[in-house]
């Protein structure tokens, strides 16, 4: 019913010396899943509330994550995530674009981190379902999010990933 982080991570040909960006990392739910991936790369989980961002340092530190690097920041300002430029292979915006009120910087944020060739993988509800996710008011759908990101120059990679039947998941090319 529900998405399967590791299967539609799975199917974005992540490597395991990856560098990958969490934006909008919530309780860690992506970057705990990503963990596992990339055993010999980083996850960078930025999160704007300092509370989530607290919660996840103790999970990590409690379970030994060694390559989970919570970081509080601000993804809809340049330089908001605190990662250097071009320093990530790919960035996981999941369930966060209907939260955003700046998408335009946000996505102008993950340009500047990501290197060259480096892709990001949109995931979010595409219906507001049974009281979870957002109002109806507040859904961005995917041509909404296709458009957005070409009007930003990102390419189209992929639209076909498991994202579960309450969600759309897109990968998209710097």
């Amino acid at each position: 019913m529900f998405m399967n982080p590791d299967q539609m991570l799975m199917a974005c040909n992540i490597q395991s010396t990856d560098n990958v960006a969490d934006f909008g990392a919530g309780s860690g739910f992506m970057a705990r899943a990503l963990s596992s991936i990339v055993v010999s790369g980083n996850v960078f989980a930025i999160e704007i509330n300092r509370d989530l961002v607290a919660r996840l340092t103790h999970e990590i530190e409690e379970k030994q994550i060694k390559n989970v690097q919570p970081i509080w920041g601000d993804i809809e300002m340049l330089g908001g995530s605190k990662l250097s430029d071009e320093s990530v292979d790919m960035i996981i915006l999941s369930n966060i674009l209907f939260q955003i009120d700046d998408k335009a910087s946000a996505l102008k944020e993950a340009q500047r981190v990501l290197k060259p060739g480096g892709r990001v993988l949109v995931v979010d509800w595409q219906e507001s379902f049974g009281g979870l996710g957002p109002a109806p008011q507040h859904v961005f759908d995917k041509s909404r999010a296709e458009s957005l990101f070409a009007s930003l120059n990102f390419t189209k990679l992929s639209d076909s990933l498991p994202a579960g039947e309450h969600h759309y998941a897109i990968l998209f090319k710097k």
